[in-house]
């Protein structure tokens, strides 16, 4: 059975003819997953792999094995750079392809598990990969030293190219990769002092750019099998409903529907094309038991958590003694609420993989993968196969923010029943649609948060309380740190700090979104620091600085915003500016926005400007634009999104029609500062996105003298 990777109408339009690549059983594994990757085969001869993560052809191409995917947020470029650093390689001769699913050899330093997350690729890896490239490099040095009958010390190595000046030897790596691959690594390379750095810290294009751009780029909805199957699966509207009956007459007689099966997570259409899939899943008949679902709307709930904030809650943060300071006397108080809708993570690439069993009982799954050792052991368990059996083969992805990265496996948990109820003799493509993406859960939770400040007679903010209920995305029943990050650990200098959470449990599956708490902590926090500071008569800016004296990053991005914005200057007519800074996942970022009143009274924002603290820089054009990148998905949310269960508890949104994301048009223009810094460096994936909202909303508030109580903000403006 052969594997194609075949292009689809878009690709074919984009790119000319259509790339096939044949994949037999056989050559599955780690050499598949290269193969669908676009790795390189080299010249003929045998490639040599000198370590887990470096891989050289006899051509000299270098292969960095990827242990994190790439879902556009850059470590495919990333790893590859921290390699070729160490490596002394030519940019050139570098390509990248994905590891294969191995939980000990390609763990997530920072989870202990293989994985993507937490903006944590480069900050886990970067002294690793680095020593790998180390490694690789002193291993052709002793392969050279060997060859040539000279000292490794007289070898020197750069730009790909490896010599011995005294006697005029030259080579490349390829030439001498096989011997290099039968020598002793070193226990402990030698890296680089950070002032010869030829690649960290320069500007370079992502590596994957070039064949996402020209339709090459293989994605799971273009791998495709010899006689597959399309499965869909039919969800209920309702979280926590399962099926009590269904009838599937009028779905079989669908063209192309080929059976019909219930599963667990709903009743599942298999069918011979997407078209027939689809129409035979639209014509189910599903009676659902209700009896466990969650049918309050969302208004219902907001309801429900503010009857909690009554109760004590769980402490995160009790320092000095808050209730004393809000009623002591010469006191200004001030007070707010601030309620979070849903939010759906709405990547490009809805939820998809293709499951394909061998003759031998092994099962090779493709999809974007952001936990591998995860999907394995779910497809192992569902579908009663060894795990050593299953091979995930990770491909490119359309986006994540935190979608994929699931506990146990769920979606991949669905694709598995399918492909076993199916009778697992024909491979199958398990596809969500768009629509079942915004409907399918897992969704960042809604937030009630309560705010209380006080001011002294000198406009000093002597105290703040606050309380946040929600639902535990770690589904704990004490304290989960995600849901008070960013509030209970807050930089400014005040004395008199409570912050109490409340967790609530939900039929609605919960999952981190793009920056997690600090999604909603730090709009909750920027926004009414930045309304006790103008009720303190304290300009925002000077005003954070002011408290922010045992914090010196955070104060030095605060001041790096403030410069390149030329805050203080005057604004055109009709536009405010308003500033937020955050820390979030070791990084330190501000931004300022200015906005004005567009011609619906909405807010529309036309520049951004950005200071970001993330330690050393491996690639300032991927920092920039995942600077920008979170900034445009921040400033979606706030303005716009929301998800809202309906009177009954039905899902209300299920397209970018309802639930929209930010057009072309509204971007504003993004200046970023990148702080130099000889710190480790640290997240760039998520750290963009908390600052956008506060920054839009204290602008809003200082141009209307509205503040924003409740997201999205489009929609309480409109309601």
């Amino acid at each position: 059975m052969n594997i194609q990777s075949i292009q689809t109408t878009r690709r074919g339009f984009l790119a000319g003819a259509g790339l096939v690549i044949g994949v037999s059983l056989a050559m599955r594994g780690r050499a598949a997953a290269s193969l669908l990757q676009g790795a390189p085969a080299g010249a003929a001869g045998p490639v040599q792999d000198l370590n887990a993560f470096v891989r050289i052809a006899p051509d000299g191409v270098v292969t960095v094995l990827s242990k994190h995917i790439e879902f556009g947020q850059g470590p495919y470029t990333g790893l590859t750079t921290l390699v070729a650093e160490e490596l002394d390689a030519d940019w050139g001769q570098m390509r990248v392809a994905a590891a294969p699913a191995n939980d000990e050899l390609y763990a997530n330093l920072a989870f202990g598990i293989q994985g993507t997350g937490g903006s944590t690729a480069i900050a886990n890896s970067y002294e690793q990969m680095r020593k790998a490239g180390a490694t690789a490099r002193a291993m052709l040095v002793a392969a050279a030293a060997d060859e040539w009958g000279v000292s490794a010390g007289e070898i020197t190595v750069a730009k790909g190219r490896i010599r011995h000046e005294a006697s005029g030897k030259e080579s490349g790596f390829g030439e001498l990769a096989e011997k290099a691959a039968t020598m002793e690594a070193p226990a402990d390379p030698v890296l680089k002092d950070p002032k010869d750095f030829v690649l960290i810290g320069t500007d370079r294009p992502k590596l994957d750019t070039p064949e996402k751009t020209n339709g090459q780029a293989v994605f799971t909805l273009d791998v495709i099998a010899d006689d597959m199957l399309i499965a869909m699966v039919a969800h209920p509207a309702h979280f926590g409903a399962t099926v009590k009956g269904f009838d599937d007459t009028e779905a079989r007689k669908v063209p192309g529907v080929i059976d019909v099966k219930q599963i667990t997570q709903g009743v599942a259409v298999f069918a011979e094309n997407t078209f027939a899939a689809l129409k035979g899943r639209a014509a189910l008949t599903i009676d659902w038991d209700l009896s466990a679902a969650e049918t309050r709307s969302s208004e219902a709930i907001y309801a429900d958590y503010r009857k909690l904030l009554a109760s004590e809650g769980l402490e995160a943060t009790n320092n000095g003694d808050t209730e004393s300071a809000l009623s002591a006397d010469g006191i200004t108080t001030l007070r707010s609420e601030i309620t979070f809708p849903f939010l759906a993570h709405a990547p490009m690439e809805p939820l998809d993989a293709v499951l394909i069993q061998a003759e031998d009982g092994s099962i090779d799954c493709y999809n974007g993968s952001q936990f591998p050792g995860q999907d394995k052991a779910a497809i192992a368990d569902v579908c009663g196969v060894d795990p050593a059996k299953v091979r995930v083969n990770t491909q490119l992805a359309g986006g994540s923010f935190g979608r994929r990265a699931q506990f146990g496996s769920p979606y991949m948990r669905e694709a598995a029943e399918a492909f076993k109820a199916s009778g697992m003799t024909r491979p199958i493509k398990h596809m969500w649609t768009r629509e079942d993406d915004i409907r399918g859960g897992f969704y960042r939770p809604i937030y009630v948060h309560s705010l209380e400040g006080a001011i002294d007679r000198d406009g000093n903010i002597v105290a703040w309380d606050q309380q946040i209920v929600g639902q535990s995305v770690m589904k704990k029943t004490d304290l989960d740190e995600s849901t008070v990050e960013g509030a209970a650990d807050m930089p400014y200098g005040i004395s008199n700090l409570r912050v109490r959470a409340y967790n609530v449990e939900l039929p609605v599956p919960v999952l981190w979104w793009r920056s997690v708490g600090h999604s909603h902590t730090g709009f909750a926090v920027e926004t009414f620091i930045d309304e006790l500071l103008e009720k303190a008569g304290k300009d925002p800016v000077e005003g954070r600085l002011a408290l922010l004296q045992n914090d010196p990053r955070r104060a030095n991005v605060l001041r790096k915003a403030a410069e390149i914005a030329d805050w203080g200057s005057p604004v055109a007519d009709g536009r405010q500016r308003g500033v937020a800074v955050h820390k979030s996942f070791n990084t330190y970022v501000a931004e300022i926005a200015e906005v004005s009143i567009g011609e619906r009274g909405e807010p529309r924002v036309h520049k951004v400007w950005c200071a970001v603290d993330c330690g050393v820089a491996v690639n300032p054009n991927i920092i920039r634009a995942q600077m920008e990148g979170g900034i445009g998905y921040g400033l979606g949310a706030v303005l716009f999104d929301q998800i809202t269960l309906g009177e009954g508890g039905e899902i209300v949104q299920s397209n970018f029609h309802d639930y929209r994301s930010l057009r072309i048009n509204e971007m504003p223009e993004v200046e970023v500062a990148i702080i130099e810094s000889s710190e480790a460096p640290t997240g760039v994936g998520e750290p963009g996105t908390p600052p956008v909202g506060p920054a839009v909303a204290n602008a809003w508030r200082r141009l209307t003298s509205q503040p924003v109580r409740q997201l999205p903000l489009v929609k309480a403006l409109t309601s």
